[in-house]
This record gives structure tokens, sequence and C-alpha cells, in this order.
């Protein structure tokens, strides 16, 4: 089963601090899990950690969380090689496909090398739901703002594009990214677009934004845009608070 429209719930957040592992499973990816509708049976849930590498013990935390909330998981590795025969048929088979932050320009370029960039458009017209967590929210839109390059901040011009927007994430917790953004979009070097706070999140269906929501109290959602005169406004948009 997969969601009634193409969806794309892209955050800054869907995770939290654990007691028993290095994290655990928050409100907004639940709720992305909660959109593909799935009924009478577990869904399936595929996680990419291509924007850190792969890293083994980031998937095996994965997959304790997938048997805590009753999914059945499975990941994509690229690095040393796809760990999947298949990627287009594995990725077409998913409810859910959750993306880890990290270097959203790296994992870009090796989604590009192998395909996915394809893959990943066939399956939301499909009505596979995407979700992602900052380089996982980031990579669905026209562009951002990234640490990718180092410590200073660069935007971003060559996400996927499936939604023709510019995307903002930690726009509360890391100082840079919100007079970056405003002055990428001031200049047109990025189309308008969205941000979102630490804990928030952007619901899209298609490509037109319906919902703001937010998994922790005060977490926020922005639109912005370039002004007649030439500079960027930012509007606070209405957040519905879940979890």
């Amino acid at each position: 089963m997969t969601a009634d429209a193409p969806t794309i719930l892209a955050t800054s957040g869907g995770f939290a601090a654990s007691s028993r592992m290095h994290w655990e499973v928050g409100p907004l990816t639940r709720h992305a899990v909660e959109l593909a509708g799935v009924t009478g049976r577990a869904p399936r849930v595929c996680f990419l950690g291509t924007a850190c590498g792969d890293d083994k013990g980031l998937i095996a935390t994965f997959y304790d969380n997938a048997w805590r909330e009753g999914w059945t998981g499975s990941h994509i590795a690229l690095l040393p090689m796809p760990n999947v025969d298949d990627l287009r048929a594995h990725v077409l088979g998913q409810d859910v496909v959750w993306v880890w932050g990290g270097s959203v320009a790296g994992m870009l370029a090796l989604w590009r090398l192998h395909g996915l960039d394809t893959v990943f458009r066939e399956a939301w017209a499909a009505g596979v739901v995407l979700t992602g967590v900052s380089a996982g929210s980031l990579c669905w839109h026209a562009g951002g703002t990234t640490d990718s390059f180092g410590p200073a901040l660069r935007p971003l011009t060559n996400g996927l594009g499936l939604l023709p927007w510019s995307n903002g994430v930690h726009h509360d917790t890391d100082p840079g990214r919100r007079p970056l953004l405003r002055s990428l979009v001031a200049d047109t070097t990025l189309p308008a677009g969205f941000a979102t706070d630490d804990g928030a999140g952007l619901l899209y269906r298609g490509t037109t934004m319906v919902e703001a929501l937010a998994e922790r109290g005060g977490a926020g959602a922005y639109r912005v845009e370039r002004g007649p005169d030439g500079t960027a406004a930012e509007t606070a948009l209405d957040v519905r608070r879940i979890g």
C-alpha cells in the first residue's frame, strides 16, 4: 500500500535521545510511516545512511528501532558496493524511505552515480512516502544551505528537485543558516522555499506544502520568499504539534 498522493515529510527532526539506544524514532518519523496508510501487515521502511558514509552503527540502531516500532526494516548502503542487487525494485517495494543527515553533497553525488535520483522520483510518483532529517530533508528540494564542504556554510543548488523550493534546516540552532538562506533567496541563487527549526517538519502533497508539524514545543516552520524590493521576507507558519 502507498500514500494517496506523492508525499514527502521533510524534517529537522524525527528522532530523539534514548535511554536504551544511541537514538530512537521520534513522532515526525512515526507520522511519515502513518502517512503510508499500511493496514494488515507491518510497514516496510527502508533506511539510508548514505550521508554518514553508511555508518554500520547507525544502521544497526535503525534495525533496533524498526524491531521496536513493529516495522519491516531494510537499508540501502552504497559503500563499498550496493548491498542489494536491484536498487529500483527494492525502493519501489517500500512504503517509506527514511534518509539520515550528514553530507548532502556527497550523498547526492553517490545517489546519482548509482541512479537513485531517478529511482526516488519514480518511487515518489508511485506513492512511496519519502522522509528524512537535515540532508534527508534538503535532498528532495531544489537546494538549500549546507556544511558539506567545510565549517563555512555554502549554497547547495543541485538537490533532486522533486520539490521546486529551497529548504532551510536547523533554522534555530545553526546561527549561520537563517541569514544565508535569506540572502540566497534574495539574490535568486535559490528559489523561494521553506525552513524548519529542530523538531519541525514540512508535509508536502505533490509539490504543495500542506502542513507544518512539530514534535517539540516551540519548534517553528517558515516561508522564505523574495519581496518586490529584492530582499527576502520570512513568514512564520502555523504549526501543528504531534506526539
